[in-house]
């Protein structure tokens, strides 16, 4: 048995009818040339035989009674593979329309929690001799950085079949333990969470006030006491000067204007693809100095820009992204855990020129990095260990509902991933795509991530049906603002 941290058990927490905790991603495949090469066969095989080196899919939950601590993984003793890699199809020849469909409708269901936490779906039908396979995990069980490493240990690099170790010791699955032995198994680590919630207290305090020193958490500490109004923002901000436009000026975005995105979601969802060359991206960064990951946020925020002004709600001000960074060190004793955080910038819809765009991108980054780096990170992300699961899965689904009803402090979710720069294979199937597919929580209807392999750069969008039932129209205006990007600073784009 092992349990979950507190952050690994907020993404089970957070689930709701309508709002889901599993990551998932698309990787379409070239078939090999072999008349009888069967695409379904040939996964589960590829899986079966690594079984013993990938941990998270053979582990379910065991839930601690009364939900006083955070559940436990355990090998689950009636792990079926036949249940969780599953075979499907698309009407031939198979358009990006109906595959998006599709993974639309596999998503927009929950993981059963009485399984291991994880699906697989070979998808056939597709065109030029191509097939795809869809895999969701929960996000209890991997972040984004070993989600990727567990994604590149089911593949090969070698077209012909990596060579796969035995494993050293059979595989035993562990009996199903009873409350009482749950129980006995929590009790240490409930009669330790206040001492190291002291500790952890006191640790970052400690670093908090080292930061302090930082001007850009000082601005960021004035520009949330500038905000406040009413007589305890009267009383706080006594002998501060407010700039004359009465706006708060630091390294916080503004709170995040109101679109069609931000509202409470149903459990539909929408998926939409699109890939971009690599080598396009490099040639536009290089010519304006700036970054791979300026230069994606930067064309992101033009399709949102083109999308809202078509529906005719473009705001005035700046959306605002949350953005997820990894916080690993490399020296995690649990390698499949989460150890993630994130950064929150302005993103410029409001600027309709592109250059521009990149320029702002690139500043706000700058000044939202420099505020992460001011805090402990990892120690904030350490707190989620000890607040009771009950009251802590409550407050997070209390939390997710007042986004969706009330206004939201983000507006989206954007992630830049970078991937695996060699070749990957299934059987001999080589991998020509990868596009992400996340989830969205109520307030926060679109999810936007972008994921590189080899040199392709491929955009994965999630959106909640109701509220973004056009979601291909803005996964085409993001493309087509690499072409505009291009064009200004004189770079000819490849249309992929």
């Amino acid at each position: 048995m092992k349990q979950l941290t507190g952050l690994d058990a907020s993404f089970l927490f957070l689930e709701t009818a309508s709002q889901f905790g599993h990551v998932s991603s698309l990787s379409v495949f070239e078939r090999p040339v072999a008349p009888d090469y069967e695409p379904f066969e040939a996964w589960r095989a590829q899986i079966e035989r690594r079984l013993h080196l990938l941990e998270p899919l053979r582990r379910r939950l065991r839930e601690v009674p009364f939900g006083l601590d955070h559940p436990f993984w355990i090998e689950d003793p009636d792990f079926d593979l036949d249940y969780h890699v599953r075979h499907t199809a698309v009407p031939p020849p198979g358009s990006d329309g109906q595959l998006g469909e599709l993974v639309a409708r596999i998503v927009g269901r929950p993981l059963d929690r009485r399984h291991p936490l994880w699906e697989s779906y070979v998808i056939e039908g597709l065109p030029e001799d191509r097939f795809a396979i869809l895999t969701k995990v929960h996000h209890a069980t991997v972040d984004g950085a070993s989600g990727a490493e567990l994604l590149t240990m089911m593949l090969d690099a070698d077209p012909a079949g990596d060579l796969i170790p035995p494993p050293e010791e059979e595989w035993q699955p562990e009996p199903v333990p009873s409350d009482a032995e749950v129980l006995r198994k929590a009790a240490g680590s409930i009669v330790r969470k206040p001492a190291r919630a002291l500790v952890l207290g006191t640790q970052t305090v400690r670093e908090v006030g080292k930061a302090t020193r930082n001007p850009v958490l000082v601005r960021a500490a004035d520009q949330a006491r500038s905000g406040l109004r009413g007589p305890l923002g009267a009383l706080l901000n006594i002998g501060r000067e407010r700039n004359p436009e009465g706006e708060a000026v630091g390294p916080l975005p503004a709170s995040a204007p109101r679109t069609p995105l931000n509202a409470k979601i149903s459990p539909h969802r929408r998926f939409a693809f699109r890939s971009a060359a690599l080598s396009d991206i490099k040639a536009i960064k290089n010519a304006l100095g700036a970054t791979v990951n300026d230069v994606v946020m930067a064309v992101c925020a033009g399709g949102l820009r083109t999308w809202l002004e078509a529906h005719d709600a473009l705001p005035d001000q700046p959306l605002v992204a949350m953005i997820p960074v990894s916080v690993r060190t490399g020296e995690e004793l649990e390698r499949w855990t989460n150890r993630v955080s994130a950064i929150f910038a302005s993103i410029p819809t409001d600027e309709a020129d592109p250059v521009l765009r990149v320029q702002r991108v690139h500043d706000s980054m700058v000044e939202a990095k420099q505020l992460f780096d001011a805090v402990p990170a990892e120690s904030l992300t350490d707190f989620t260990q000890f607040p009771p699961p009950a009251v802590f899965a409550q407050a997070m689904r209390t939390a997710t509902r007042l986004m969706g009803r009330f206004r939201s402090p983000v507006n989206l979710v954007i992630s830049n991933v970078p991937g695996p720069r060699d070749p990957l294979y299934t059987a001999g199937a080589k991998l020509l795509h990868y596009y992400p597919v996340s989830t969205i929580v109520d307030g926060q209807g679109l999810n936007v991530t972008v994921q590189s392999y080899l040199d392709t750069l491929d955009f994965g969008l999630v959106a909640c049906r109701e509220l973004v039932p056009d979601l291909w129209s803005m996964v085409d205006a993001m493309i087509d603002d690499i072409a505009a990007l291009g064009k200004a600073v004189g770079i000819e784009t490849t249309t992929l």
